[in-house]
């Protein structure tokens, strides 16, 4: 077998350019992404398996962070393909919130958020810097904080709005506790980051709290 090519049992076990994954159940997807050059119903044993152990799709992903000893039953090969796959994905929302990019589409924008943000083990405020069609200057990572809690610096936010001309912010965070629910902390800040903003004629469009559910928009709840 030459250097990079399949062998006729591997190729057997892998699928074809015309099927659609979307058809697949998570074992099924699963076991096509690590055990390819495996049977095919040991290869379906083997990511149900996995799958039962780590509660699913999400908790693979978080589980394939951990050292060795913390994921007993992930080796490093599969726990490897697991972070690539999810960087993957990770990059291609990315790319579709790069400069340039019009947010039209709300869906988008909560898709990227939660891909980046859900599961981080402490909390990350991350902004969206918009022109006056709203479309993406750039997207920061301006604080971290702890498990509980991060500073947010309205007057950090609204230099750096100043310094890239935006038009328009939005913002975004995360509750590693996993409850999205947006607390009085959040709401004073985004209150102080709104009029913050006001002073140099940039609007606060939207604060995201990502939680384990989808992510809670304040201006939809009216704390805006």
């Amino acid at each position: 077998m030459k250097p990079g090519n399949l062998s006729s049992s591997d190729s057997q076990n892998l699928p074809q350019p015309c099927f659609q994954p979307t058809s697949l159940s998570d074992a099924e997807l699963l076991s096509k992404l690590l055990y390819s050059g495996k049977p095919q119903t040991k290869s379906r044993r083997l990511a149900e398996k996995l799958l039962q152990n780590f509660g699913g799709l999400r908790g693979l992903q978080v589980a394939s962070r951990l050292s060795t000893d913390e994921r007993e039953g992930l080796d490093d090969k599969a726990a490897v393909l697991i972070r690539l796959a999810h960087e993957l994905v990770h990059r291609q929302l990315k790319q579709s919130l790069q400069r340039g990019i019009s947010l039209t589409s709300p869906a988008m924008t909560m898709e990227y958020l939660q891909t980046v943000l859900r599961d981080r083990n402490r909390e990350i405020f991350t902004c969206l810097f918009l022109d006056t069609r709203h479309r993406v200057i750039a997207t920061e990572n301006l604080f971290q904080g702890s498990i509980d809690g991060a500073c947010v610096y309205p007057r950090v936010v609204a230099e750096r709005a100043l310094r890239l001309s935006a038009a328009a912010v939005i913002v975004a965070h995360n509750h590693p506790s996993g409850v999205s629910e947006p607390s009085l902390a959040d709401q004073a800040i985004t209150r102080r980051l709104k009029d913050a903003l006001l002073l140099l004629e940039i609007r606060l469009l939207d604060h995201f709290v990502v939680g384990d559910g989808p992510p809670v928009s304040m201006a939809s709840r009216g704390m805006l």
